[in-house]
């Protein structure tokens, strides 16, 4: 299998495929809508602000290519803001509408906290996680970022709280995401990154 990387400029884009790399999984930059629409796998990377992802897929016709791929059943994984982008909205960017894939709207963490939350944290699981499949209930993973998925979604298998809670590994169906960044998480997001290929092939 290849993975198909969305690449719109993201920072984390070479992490991402070096992770990829070192599980021997051959990888590929997507940029036109041809790419996506063609692809095995789909892994969408985000760092920086939500506008600029929104803003890359309109310019470069890859919103509804990417929607339709996912909505077929493509196996796709959403990075921090890959995650955020999923919902159809986000109070970071209000004018810019997202994917739409889940209802509601990314919200700000509270500035009751150090933001961005950025460091390690633990999960809380909610359901039965594919993705954090024979990691320990204790697992540490790096996080960075300001804006996050609200805990309540029905999606939503493990949770995090850095102020409040929120959605910090979402599964449904061959859609999956997460708000961490398992390609700084070092043995924990390589395996992330492993039962995520492992779930693709069975798709």
């Amino acid at each position: 299998m290849k993975v198909t990387i969305l690449d719109y400029g993201a920072g984390n884009l070479p992490s991402v495929e070096r992770a990829f790399e070192r599980l021997a999984t051959p990888t590929e930059r997507a940029t036109t809508p041809e790419s996506i629409s063609s692809a095995e796998a789909i892994v969408l990377p985000g760092v920086g602000h939500v506008a600029a992802l929104i803003r890359a897929l309109d310019k470069f016709n890859l919103r509804e290519p990417l929607c339709e791929s996912v909505r077929r059943g493509t196996p796709f994984l959403g990075i921090c803001l890959g995650l955020q982008v999923l919902f159809a909205s986000s109070e970071e960017a209000p004018e810019f509408s997202g994917l739409s894939l889940f209802e509601g709207s990314v919200r700000a963490l509270p500035n009751s906290v150090k933001l961005p939350h950025m460091g390690w944290n633990q999960l809380q699981r909610t359901s039965n996680s594919r993705l954090l499949r024979g990691l320990a209930e204790n697992a540490w993973f790096y996080f960075a970022h300001s804006y996050a998925a609200p805990d309540a979604s029905t999606a939503a298998t493990a949770t995090c709280t850095h102020g409040a809670q929120f959605a910090a590994v979402i599964e449904r169906e061959n859609i999956s995401a997460v708000q961490f960044h398992p390609e700084k998480s070092g043995p924990s997001g390589a395996t992330v990154f492993k039962n995520f290929l492992e779930m693709a092939q069975c798709l």
